[in-house]
């Protein structure tokens, strides 16, 4: 008999650590500030979330956390199909929802008709590019982002990358072999922001393969924190952990440092936060707020771009005054995060609870025949 049909346990998520699902939260909204931030004090240097873009370092910490957690002590019970299966399903509707929203924001965008620069052919591959998270960067006038029509897909290809390497070798790795690859990775990384300047890479055909350097570490990094035990019990709560984490965004940029600065928040910092939030202590009032903060977190991280490209549209039409764009950004983020409620609610969670029912009754089917 399958496996999985004598311990139907295994196809079932371990309960989430509160707090950093709250701090991902968080971070989601940081990254939505940080993109209109982008457009309206194009260097990023000198804005006041000057270090924005850590927060998918962030991201991907917690991610090999979690997946360390969750799937350590059953993924070899459950296969390694089983397991990519079940983070498709997590991972993958939004991935879709997200081509979509950005393919409707760029055909209809009533400010700049950037659509008609691009034939059928390309508009088509800009869509499934962007569904099936293949690299298609054609569009010189946005940067050339991997996937135009919805850019934060990038760091989801280098998440399906770590997922697989879990599933196919990392899991299988003792700690002591799990810390030489972090070492190697920390090296990898520190080069890699040697050469770049910075870790606002990943995303552009120009610099893509920055994205692994990046996961590389922080993936790992989650992991060992998560397997050597290094949970740090404190009386923390959501709300210090949350100014702590807002300190690491809110580094102001200098060129002469950030090669030192950059370096110190992703290897040491950003780990020991996630480190912190796994053994702080959740006050019962953050409860609820914590857990919505964590479940609206990667649909606000997966819908909001495609409405950034039209404020950003707007801003290379209209040139309106920094007051409005301020008042914008203020607007558009309580809205995003309205949307990407409604989403997760009407769209995200049906079609997942839908797809991981049929994913059991495949599975039981399989197992009977």
């Amino acid at each position: 008999m399958n496996n999985t049909i004598q311990h139907p346990h295994l196809l079932q998520t371990k309960q989430h650590f509160d707090i950093l699902d709250g701090l991902r939260g968080v971070a989601a909204v940081i990254v939505v500030v940080f993109h209109f931030m982008e457009i309206i004090i194009p260097d990023f240097t000198v804005n006041f979330l000057a270090h924005g873009y850590l927060a998918v370092d962030f991201f991907f910490c917690l991610s090999g956390f979690v997946i360390a957690y969750a799937y350590d002590s059953r993924i070899s019970k459950i296969g390694w199909a089983t397991f990519l299966k079940l983070r498709l399903i997590r991972l993958h509707p939004l991935v879709v929802m997200g081509a979509i929203i950005g393919l409707v924001a760029f055909v209809i965008d009533p400010f700049v008709p950037l659509v008609d620069d691009y034939s059928l052919g390309q508009n088509i591959g800009m869509f499934l590019s962007a569904c099936l998270m293949v690299p298609y960067p054609i569009v010189p006038e946005r940067y050339f982002n991997i996937f135009h029509l919805n850019p934060p897909t990038w760091s989801l290809l280098w998440e399906y990358v770590a997922n697989i390497i879990y599933a196919l070798v990392l899991f299988k790795l003792r700690n002591k072999m799990l810390g030489i690859l972090l070492a190697i990775a920390a090296v990898v990384l520190v080069y890699t922001i040697t050469v770049y300047g910075n870790l606002s890479i990943g995303w552009s055909g120009d610099n893509f393969w920055g994205g692994g350097a990046r996961i590389f570490y922080s993936f790992l990094a989650g992991m060992l924190v998560y397997r050597a035990g290094w949970i740090i019990k404190s009386k923390l709560g959501f709300k210090s952990l949350t100014v702590l984490l807002m300190l690491a965004f809110l580094m102001p940029y200098s060129d002469a440092t950030n090669v030192i600065l950059e370096p110190l928040i992703v290897l040491f910092y950003l780990p020991f936060l996630v480190a912190l939030g796994a053994g702080a202590q959740l006050a019962p009032g953050d409860k609820k707020l914590c857990v919505l903060s964590g479940q609206i977190s990667y649909p606000l991280y997966m819908v909001h771009y495609p409405f950034i490209w039209l404020f950003y549209s707007y801003w290379e039409s209209s040139s309106p005054s920094f007051q409005e764009q301020i008042f914008i950004m203020c607007v558009g983020t309580v809205l995003l995060v309205g949307f990407a409620y409604a989403v997760m609610k009407y769209l995200d969670i049906p079609i997942r609870k839908y797809l991981k029912a049929n994913l059991k009754k495949r599975q039981i089917k399989g197992s009977t025949a």
